[in-house]
């Protein structure tokens, strides 16, 4: 990892991150994606692409859950793991590939249907119709194949316990992904746009999932980071300070 690092506070500076200069670097949805997952104290709590940690430490910071991290990146890890020490917050961080085999979760400590929540931004960006960048890390945290959602959702559904909650952030132009691959075993499914201003597209989507649910689809009011004037707007800067969560209803 080159480039240095930079220390940034987060949740009103309740949270600080050691992360890359350069290359991806934990923001808004790692927050949002923090705030949407409601997790209770002794919860066993995992995220997948954990990156240097954000969003996981996020929850963690609100509630004493078990919280284990998982990313494939040596360097994000160690990081993730200093991040933890930092905030005083336990975490276990496990080096591993979102789309290695069964064995590779069981041999390190990630048992099927043993996880009471998994939290995951995964990698977004279509190559065809966006442009890489040219910096590898960015490109490994952004670049998605045309498997990826559902290698990490077949991820998810194996660790989640019958019951389980899924909570993502994606993209909005892939709505209708999500809810296809989420038809295999998810039900209850709670979707929440991101809107830049009030009068834009959405541009992000926060989805919350239960494992074997029957429940039906719900659309929550939308969340709108700033006004028009490109103010932040009241209620994403109090989710975003950590001040108030993004509620989903009942499991």
């Amino acid at each position: 990892m080159s480039g240095g690092l930079t220390e940034d506070a987060f949740l009103g500076g309740r949270l600080r991150l050691r992360q890359p200069l350069k290359g991806h670097r934990a923001g808004h949805d790692a927050m949002l994606l923090a705030a949407a997952t409601e997790a209770a104290a002794g919860e066993r709590v995992i995220e997948l692409g954990a990156g240097v940690g954000a969003a996981g430490l996020a929850v963690a910071s609100r509630a004493a859950i078990d919280l284990t991290l998982v990313e494939i990146d040596e360097g994000l890890a160690a990081l993730a793991r200093e991040n933890g020490s930092l905030n005083g917050l336990v975490c276990r961080v496990v080096v591993l590939d979102v789309a290695a085999k069964a064995e590779a979760f069981v041999a390190a400590g990630l048992a099927p249907d043993s996880a009471d929540r998994v939290l995951m931004n995964p990698p977004f960006n279509d190559p065809v119709r966006h442009q890489s960048s040219p910096d590898t890390d960015r490109r490994m945290a952004h670049a998605a194949q045309p498997s990826t959602l559902d290698t990490w959702l077949h991820a998810a559904r194996r660790l989640l316990k019958p019951q389980g909650t899924l909570t993502l952030i994606w993209r909005t132009e892939a709505l209708s992904n999500i809810l296809a691959a989420l038809g295999r075993g998810f039900g209850g499914i709670a979707v929440l746009p991101v809107h830049p201003k009030p009068a834009s597209p959405a541009i992000r989507v926060l989805v919350r999932a239960q494992k074997g649910s029957a429940a039906p689809l719900t659309l929550r009011p939308a969340l709108v980071l700033s006004d028009e004037s490109g103010q932040p707007a009241r209620e994403a800067e109090k989710v975003l300070r950590g001040e108030e969560t993004l509620r989903f209803g009942r499991d």
